[in-house]
């Protein structure tokens, strides 16, 4: 009898990283239903939720960020990778794996190094312009690697045979059509229809300078009756929040929430969305047309964000916004044209349809999982399915 593939995923820390490693996933279940795939992470990230959530399983094992942040904690890392790598290496065989993938992240490091002492195929997905810390680590130790942007593969090693794939994404953004599904959308969440919604997303941890920006336009705007927002906070900052609008007579204008549990219903339901330039971010809007003020994060390792938001604004899709320049000033001046001129606001949401940017992420994990039975020798590898 043969033996169900198996397939280790490494990803955590944020969701830029697990949403990716969950859409591989779901494709690889697609192709080969009877699959094991589970999850290595650790204790301290999203993927404590999001992954045991959507139906798989977590391995968790005792790795730290590669961040200078940490301070005389960062001279321990070492340490940490290796004995990590020593609890990857046992996880991959207790699950008779057949390969390893490391989706970026601090948490995928280790299982890259543990396939490597194991004697298993590995690749690593790379889905930022410039690479991350553990990816550049973890590139040293494979030479299978997926990109999102094409420019992610220009600072890997020379013995890197990179591959671009696009970005992996959640079925429901894959073939999610803004227009058709609009109507829908803002039924759903409650938006009339004349009335103009702004989205501010602040990633899967929230940003407090998005935040704290988005409520003051929300005082500026709470005697509006023609716009709405729509504030994601992350879980740290929602109840101040709310009680800041509540306050200010805000919440006649404005929510706030921790999470976009149905990201596809509200991307359909927005006009504009306010948010940092993370990778899987940019891929979500190349793909489905959501105009976008960028704001990318500043302490990001390489500034990749910086880079990541040129995929859009390089091609008029979305405006370039500064964190040190963001406030509710500059957001009530850079997002109300915007959503003061429709026409506008068409041509941004067609510019990356017109410019051939985002097609490509609609079947990226496909795509990846393609690569990865291709690794694991699999005996599945029918052609791509579509995902439409």
């Amino acid at each position: 009898m043969d033996i169900p593939l198996s397939v280790v995923i490494g990803a955590g820390g944020t969701g830029g990283h697990i949403y990716p490693g969950l859409a591989l996933a779901d494709a690889l279940r697609r192709r080969v239903p009877d699959a094991v795939i589970s999850f290595v992470g650790t204790e301290r990230g999203l993927e404590t939720r999001l992954i045991p959530d959507a139906g798989y399983r977590l391995h968790t094992v005792d790795m730290i960020p590669f961040d200078r942040s940490l301070g005389a904690r960062r001279f321990t890392l070492p340490a940490a990778l290796l004995k990590s790598a020593g609890q990857c290496r046992t996880i991959l065989r207790e699950q008779r794996a057949h390969i390893a993938v490391g989706m970026g992240g601090y948490p995928s490091a280790p299982v890259i190094l543990g396939a490597r002492l194991a004697g298993l195929p590995s690749v690593i997905h790379e889905s930022n312009a410039v690479p991350g810390r553990a990816n550049a680590f973890a590139a040293r130790l494979t030479p299978h690697v997926a990109l999102a942007f094409a420019a992610g593969g220009e600072a890997l090693p020379a013995s890197c045979r990179p591959e671009v794939v696009g970005m992996p994404l959640s079925g429901p953004l894959a073939a999610l059509d803004r227009a058709a599904e609009c109507a829908d959308a803002r039924r759903a969440l409650g938006i009339p229809s004349d009335t103009r919604l702004l989205l501010v997303n602040g990633g899967s941890l929230g940003a407090a300078r998005l935040t704290e920006a988005a409520l003051g336009l929300a005082e500026r705007w709470r005697d509006r009756t023609d716009v709405r927002l729509l504030i994601k906070t992350g879980p740290a900052g929602l109840d101040a929040a709310r009680a800041r609008l509540m306050t200010t007579g805000a919440d006649r204008v404005a929510e706030a929430v921790a999470y976009l549990d149905r990201i596809d219903r509200t991307y359909a339901a927005a006009d504009l969305v306010v948010c940092r330039a993370g990778s899987a971010t940019v891929a979500e809007l190349a793909t489905i047309g959501l105009p976008a003020v960028l704001v990318p994060y500043p302490h990001a390792p390489g500034d990749h964000q910086t880079h990541n938001a040129r995929a859009l604004t390089g091609i008029g899709a979305g405006v370039l916004l500064r964190d040190e320049d963001t406030t509710a000033g500059s957001l009530e001046a850079m997002a109300g044209s915007l959503l003061d001129d429709p026409v506008r606001l068409h041509q941004m949401s067609g510019a990356a349809a017109a410019a051939g940017v985002g097609t490509h992420h609609r079947t990226a994990a496909d795509r990846l999982a393609t690569k990865v039975l291709q690794l694991a020798g699999h005996r599945s590898l029918a052609a791509v399915p579509s995902q439409r």
